[in-house]
């Protein structure tokens, strides 16, 4: 039973090639629900697809007959207990699947060619899994809830490792920065609109295709060797309202009127759409910024640091106040990694890391420029809030990271209790074919007719 907790954070790929079972076969029930030969096989599958190459364990059958069983009974409590997912959540996460199906294929009519299958047929094919595992996860969460550790059970946990089993850690630094875009000069914004202007002309008239226009001028490298295409969604966050608005105005082949987002300016090209989903082609010209807006945006940081030298500002208020990143508005102007606002320098862009070579612990850098990942020039204030040294784990510098390890093997723990009280009483089968497996072995003993 110790994988229970597992099965839930395993990253599973849905294929839409993955080879189907001919003669099916159901393999376990739990309580109405059944598992089948074909749900063992193809999982299996997927866990080849990722593990790229590595050998299989000798029980992964066996491992996988768990997972399928753990999830089964934990939708069927779920069931019980009237726990809901709304149709439009798995809507939207069939929408993100399959967004993400077309960007490995490259479009919606190559996806179709290669599942056999229509867009909507795909989703329908994968919703009972989807509302499955979204089902199993909130009762997950409900059974753990309630679930919290004390200082004593972290440093319990934390004297039973072995000092040789500690981990050891890099140097992570807590930094924020402050980041003003200097804004080009009129004349060389509209030198951009008038270049744009000129790419549509000729795209319009057949003399250029977009795509050779975009490989050759456009200023956004996450595009340029795809041609500027991009499958886009009109209900993801995470574009700019501009853009979207501007791309699903369009019909397949026209091309839109400059416009200017956050970024820079922007012509696009609708090239097919579906609904929400959507495959465009942009240009994107960032005016260039000269000299003079540096200048400028330096004495205006320049300013802000002497505040906040001062006293009378403090970080989070000038971030809120004169940052132009977004981003760091909701973070205070913290930058995240995968430990919190702990990151390591390898997270940090080169720049980044040559300002805070000759800081302190506390320190604000002077008004430092610098380019972002599209070649857009900034000035910044760089923060170093604290630094650490490399270090094996221990509780002083690593509470946290311990505590976070130690409350998921006490939720792996009431996990296992809740199941030893559960399993006796749903109807279960196994499949006799199973019954080498070792890790069924508190499912296999209240199944019927095992075989055994």
């Amino acid at each position: 039973m110790k994988s229970i907790l597992l099965f839930l954070s395993i990253c599973i790929t849905f294929s839409v090639t993955a080879q189907r079972v001919i003669a099916d076969k159901i393999v376990a029930v739990v309580g109405d629900k059944t598992i089948l030969k074909s749900d063992i096989t193809n999982a299996i599958l997927d866990i080849q697809r990722q593990s790229q190459g590595e050998p299989l364990p000798p029980n992964a059958e066996c491992f996988v007959m768990e997972q399928q069983l753990a999830l089964k009974a934990l939708v069927l409590q779920a069931e019980k207990d009237s726990i809901i997912v709304a149709d439009e959540e798995i809507d939207a996460l069939l929408d993100n699947q399959v967004r993400e199906f077309i960007r490995m294929y490259g479009s919606k009519e190559q996806l179709e060619e290669i599942a056999g299958r229509t867009v909507y047929q795909i989703k329908e094919d994968f919703r009972n899994s989807f509302k499955d595992r979204k089902l199993a996860e909130r009762m997950r969460d409900k059974i753990v809830e309630n679930v919290r550790i004390t200082p004593q059970e972290v440093k319990a946990y934390y004297d039973k490792i072995p000092v040789d089993s500690l981990r050891f850690y890099e140097s992570e630094v807590e930094v924020g920065e402050i980041v003003v875009l200097p804004k080009a000069s009129r004349d060389l914004e509209k030198l951009a609109i008038d270049e744009l202007n000129d790419y549509k002309q000729q795209i319009e008239s057949g003399s250029s295709k977009f795509e050779s226009l975009a490989s050759l001028y456009t200023d956004d490298p996450g595009s340029k060797s795809t041609g500027g295409q991009y499958t886009v969604n009109r209900t993801e966050k995470t574009w700019d309202p501009t853009f979207i608005r501007n791309a699903f105005q369009l019909k397949a082949g026209q091309v839109s009127p400059v416009f200017k987002s956050k970024f820079g300016y922007h012509i696009i090209q609708m090239v097919s759409r579906a609904g929400d989903d959507a495959i465009i082609r942009h240009i994107l010209r960032i005016p260039k910024v000269t000299d003079t807006e540096i200048n400028d945006a330096i004495k205006k940081l320049d300013t802000v640091r002497s505040r906040m030298l001062a006293g009378t500002l403090s970080f989070g208020e000038a971030v809120s106040k004169f940052s132009d990143d977004d981003n760091s508005k909701f973070t205070g102007g913290m930058k995240q990694g995968g430990n919190g606002s702990y990151i390591t320098y390898d997270q940090l862009d080169k720049d980044f890391i040559k300002t805070l070579g000759s800081m302190k612990v506390g320190e604000y850098s002077q008004p430092v420029t610098f380019e972002d990942e599209r070649g857009k020039k900034g000035v910044r204030i760089v923060y170093l809030k604290t630094r650490t040294e490399p270090h094996r784990e221990n509780l002083k510098d690593d509470y946290y990271r311990v505590g976070q390890r130690a409350v998921e093997i006490k939720k792996q723990e009431v996990l296992e209790k809740w199941f030893s009280k559960k399993i006796p009483t749903y109807y279960l089968r196994i499949d006799p074919e199973y019954n080498t497996c070792t890790a069924l072995n508190s499912w296999y003993q209240y199944s019927v007719k095992t075989g055994r």
